[in-house]
């Protein structure tokens, strides 16, 4: 859910007549992720956004599952993943279950020659290298390092890269992306104790109409297929919208830690939600100032939910051997906690510098082959060293 965000011209009153400079009508079109029951935008067209002009065959692209039942810890180098220069096609699913992807992409080239919009899923593409613009019906989002970009399920969009040194962590959700419930007023604004608030939150800028006809390919991906489906007009031909459901981002580094006199848990991270699994921010703070605290976090059972972290940048006290863009499941149903020697070295210390995602499901996650292949083997015996 985002806050109620207006660009570009339209008319007045919402479903009456707007017409162009040489009197035809612009065409109206209600987006929204869950029917007439919820957020929406209200976009004003140059051309009707209905004009398919030929469809390719379509591709199977859904993930599989390497290894659907597993009861151990985890470790995936995440770099391990080699670029490609196509961004489709740099996408590779690590991890999944009925509710989410988790994917990982170093993509080396910009979207050019199509478009994509996912039609199954929200998507949440955090920055970790790269930065540019992602283009789309409702303005450009300039991103960088440490951004959030989220995607409601239905946008179309393209990204534009600065170079070729990209590293992107992707959740592509089947269930909205929104803000935790905990931290919204019952109408709707995020309320003082949020780690972040409106004024962090990244709207689209500079709407640009594009009045072009020809052959504008969207690749569409739905219920795991992608289908080339070629539009007679450019999709970005919006002279002006308004509303709440729009692609928007914020930063990782926007994130107002909430710190205590003794250890913190998780759900103080979190970032946003979904009814199916949680994100949270690891961000540079203090640790906690009891004259007896321990900054390296207790020992917890995970019996609900498997717990993903994915390692950006900084010093992690409670793990040995952590790289960037590493990532560590600690799957439902068993304990974990820091490594032998974390609690201890751990004590005194000051403030942490650590940047990581934590994504929380509540079903279990399988791996996929690309999972498979890039694991750290070994892994679950670690706290044993």
């Amino acid at each position: 859910m985002s806050h109620y965000y207006t660009l570009g011209t339209i008319p007045h009153k919402r479903h009456t007549q707007y017409r162009k400079p040489d009197g035809g009508l612009y065409a109206e079109q209600l987006f929204s992720t869950e029917g007439f029951s919820n957020d929406y935008s209200i976009l004003y067209h140059t051309y009707a956004p209905t004009l398919i002009v030929k469809c390719d065959t379509p591709v199977d692209v859904s993930p599989k599952p390497a290894e659907e039942k597993m009861l151990k810890h985890r470790s995936l180098e995440g770099f391990q993943v080699k670029p490609e220069a196509d961004f489709l096609a740099s996408r590779k699913a690590v991890l999944i279950n009925q509710d989410c992807h988790i994917v990982l992409a170093a993509p080396k080239e910009s979207m050019t020659d199509y478009f994509y919009k996912n039609a199954d899923a929200d998507e949440m593409i955090f920055v970790h290298e790269g930065s540019g613009v992602v283009k789309t019906c409702y303005g450009e989002l300039p991103f960088g390092y440490g951004d959030y970009i989220v995607l409601p399920r239905g946008t179309i969009y393209q990204i534009h890269f600065n170079d070729k040194n990209n590293r992107l962590f992707i959740v592509e959700s089947f269930h909205p992306i929104r803000y935790p419930k905990r931290y919204m007023s019952r109408y709707g604004q995020l309320m003082e104790h949020a780690p972040y608030c409106e004024r962090d939150i990244r709207c689209p800028e500079n709407l640009q109409t594009h009045d072009v006809k020809g052959d504008f390919i969207i690749q569409t991906k739905k219920q795991g297929w992608l289908y080339g489906i070629h539009y007679g007009t450019h999709p970005f031909d919006v002279v002006g919208w308004d509303g709440c459901c729009y692609p928007y981002i914020f930063s990782i580094h926007d994130f107002e830690p909430i710190t205590g006199r003794v250890h913190q848990p998780p759900p103080v991270h979190q970032t946003f939600e979904t009814d199916a699994f949680v994100v949270c921010s690891f961000v540079p703070r203090l640790y906690d100032y009891h004259p007896q605290s321990i900054p390296a976090p207790y020992n917890h059972s995970n019996i609900d939910s498997d717990e993903l972290l994915y390692y950006v940048d900084g010093d992690f006290m409670s793990r040995k051997h952590v790289t960037r863009g590493m990532l560590t499941l600690h799957p439902a149903g068993i304990p974990h906690g820091p490594h032998p020697g974390a609690v201890e070295r751990s004590i005194g210390a000051k403030e942490t510098k650590e940047l990581a995602v934590m994504v929380d499901t509540f079903r279990p996650l399988q791996l996929t082959q690309v999972g498979l292949e890039i694991e750290n083997q070994g892994y679950v015996m670690s706290w044993a060293e």
